[in-house]
């Protein structure tokens, strides 16, 4: 009958390592400083000075009302709706080849669904005035000329902007 040689160390299951296995004072004091946080080391003093409350006497005051403001109402209803400007891009250039196939229609829904995913958007302002203007809606139509002059006010589209609304004014005083 054939006996397979083993290592020693394979042999000693009870509970004791062999020498090749035993661990180090090196290793032992790597692995408790790798449990330890090394932020302990870098760790900032956020405390107030000693003379802070003499100094600023009202601050206090100041901090519990921010406090109180970060709290929201519970009795107000808040809405939300997404924010992605990635999708507002797409719809923006969805508009425009509407708007340039005369589909004023189409164009506007695509721009009015790229302001609702990105709050002034000065591009989407500036062509949805475009379109309602097209569209007859001159209200609509200052109302978003003035909304992309608010965002930009000497933006790409600024003198075209002003000479739209100066063109509606006039019209609407005829």
């Amino acid at each position: 009958m054939r006996r397979l040689l083993l290592p020693a160390c394979f042999w000693l299951l009870a509970g004791s390592l062999c020498p090749a296995q035993q661990p180090s004072d090196k290793t032992d004091e790597r692995n408790r400083e790798a449990a330890e946080s090394s932020s302990r080391d870098t760790r900032i003093d956020i405390s107030p000075p000693k003379d802070d409350a003499k100094n600023h006497p009202y601050s206090k005051a100041a901090v519990a009302d921010l406090e109180a403001a970060d709290k929201p109402d519970t009795t107000d209803v808040q809405e939300f709706h997404p924010w992605n400007p990635m999708k507002a891009l797409k719809d923006v250039e969805v508009g425009d080849y509407y708007f340039k196939r005369k589909n004023y229609r189409a164009a506007l829904d695509r721009y009015k669904e790229a302001l609702y995913y990105k709050d002034n958007d000065a591009i989407a302002s500036f062509r949805l005035a475009q379109c309602q203007e097209k569209l007859g809606d001159k209200t609509e139509a200052r109302k978003y000329y003035e909304q992309y002059l608010k965002i930009l006010p000497e933006g790409l589209f600024a003198k075209e902007a002003h000479a739209s609304l100066d063109r509606l004014v006039k019209s609407e005083t005829k």
